[in-house]
C-alpha cells in the first residue's frame, strides 16, 4: 500500500519548537509502515527523518502537497493542532482513505468547552467548567482551541475570555491512556506525564505568593504501572466512543479519587515514540487492522521506556 503521513511541523517549519516531537511521531510512524512493507510518503519542509519518501512542502503549500498526494495513496494520518484537523481530515477522507478521526469527531475534540460538555453528558468525570474565581481555589486556563499545554496556566484569578476557558484544579497524578479508537477499541499503556509548573514572571499575589503557573509537558514514561490501569482503560475507552473517535488517539487523565479527563487527543501524540520501543505489534499494523479488519484484544508490552522533550530536541535527527 501507499500510505500519506502529514505531520504539520515537519511539512511547514512553521512552529519549529514543534519539530522535534513531530520529527519522533513521523518518523515512528513510517519506519512501522516501511517496516511492514509499505510504501511511505510525508511533507517536509526541510527535516527528512530516514524512512519514507519525503515531498517537498512549504507553510504556503502543505494543504495542497496533502490533497495531492492523498490521491494517489491508498491511505493516510495526518498529524497537526487539534485546531486545523478538521478541515485536513476531510481533505484526507475526500481524497483517499483516512487512517484517523473524522473532521466531525477532530472538531468536537479541538473544542475544549465542547468536548467538556460532551463529556459531562456521557457521565465520564471532567474538572468542572468555572466562570469566575472562588477565594482559595486553584483554576487551570488554557486556550478553548489549542493543543498540548499550549498557553495553560494554573491560576487563582482570571477574567473571562471566550477564546479561553478555566476549569478546576483537579490534584492527582497525570497520565495519559493511549489507544486505538473503533468498533472495538484497544488500550495500549498508560503514560506518566512529566508536567513542570514554572511561575508566570510579574504574576505576585497576596503575602508574595505566585497567583500564575505555567503548565508545560515535558515527556512521558511508558508504560507507567498502577493497579488502577483497567479504570482508566474504562475511562479511556468511555470518552473515545462518547466523541466517535477513530484510530490513534490520547485521552489524558488525571487520576485522583476517580480518574478525571482533562483533554482529548484525536490523533497520533507523542507517547507513541516511547510505546514504538515498548511494543512487539507494529503501530502501522494496528492502524491499517482498525480500518480493515480487525483487532486483538491487547498488545503485549515489554520493559519501559522514559523520555522528555530535551532529549527529543536533542536527537531528533539521531533516533
Amino acid at each position: 500500500m501507499k500510505i500519506l503521513i502529514a505531520e504539520f511541523a515537519v511539512g511547514t517549519d512553521s512552529e519549529k519548537s514543534l519539530i522535534p516531537e513531530g520529527a519522533a511521531m513521523l518518523k515512528t510512524l513510517a519506519e512501522s509502515f516501511v517496516h511492514l512493507g509499505h510504501e511511505v510518503y510525508y511533507p517536509s519542509a526541510s527535516t527528512e527523518i530516514c524512512a519514507g519518501t519525503a515531498l517537498k512542502s512549504t507553510a504556503e503549500d502543505f494543504r495542497q502537497v496533502i490533497e495531492q498526494k492523498a490521491q494517489e495513496c491508498d491511505a493516510g494520518l495526518v498529524i497537526a493542532p487539534d485546531r486545523m484537523l478538521p478541515e485536513l481530515n476531510r481533505i484526507l477522507e475526500e481524497n483517499t482513505l483516512n487512517l484517523g478521526c473524522s473532521p466531525e469527531s477532530t472538531a468536537c475534540c479541538a473544542d475544549k468547552l465542547l468536548c467538556t460538555e460532551i463529556l459531562k453528558k456521557a457521565g465520564i468525570k471532567v474538572p468542572e467548567i468555572a466562570k469566575k474565581a472562588e477565594e482559595g481555589k486553584k483554576y487551570v486556563t488554557k486556550p478553548r482551541f489549542g493543543c498540548g499545554a499550549e498557553a495553560t496556566y494554573l491560576v487563582t484569578e482570571f477574567e473571562n475570555n471566550e477564546e479561553f476557558i478555566a476549569s478546576e484544579y483537579i490534584e492527582g497524578k497525570h497520565l495519559s491512556v493511549s489507544l486505538i479508537a473503533g468498533k472495538k477499541p484497544l488500550p495500549l499503556t498508560v503514560n506518566r506525564q512529566f508536567i513542570e509548573f514554572g511561575e508566570k514572571e510579574g504574576e505576585t499575589g497576596e503575602n508574595g505568593k505566585v497567583g500564575i503557573y505555567g503548565i508545560k509537558y515535558n515527556g512521558s514514561l511508558t508504560p507507567y504501572q498502577t493497579p488502577r490501569r483497567e479504570e482508566l482503560y474504562e475511562a479511556a475507552i468511555s470518552t473515545v466512543k462518547s466523541l466517535n473517535c477513530f484510530g490513534y488517539v490520547g485521552v489524558d487523565i488525571v487520576l485522583a479519587d476517580v480518574p478525571y479527563v482533562v483533554d482529548v487527543n484525536p490523533r497520533p501524540t507523542a507517547s507513541l515514540f516511547g510505546i514504538s520501543h515498548v511494543m512487539r505489534e507494529e503501530i502501522g499494523g494496528l492502524l491499517l487492522k482498525n480500518k480493515f479488519g480487525e483487532l486483538s484484544d491487547s498488545v503485549h508490552i515489554e520493559g519501559e521506556y522514559c523520555f522528555s522533550k530535551d532529549y527529543l530536541k536533542e536527537n531528533t535527527l539521531k533516533l
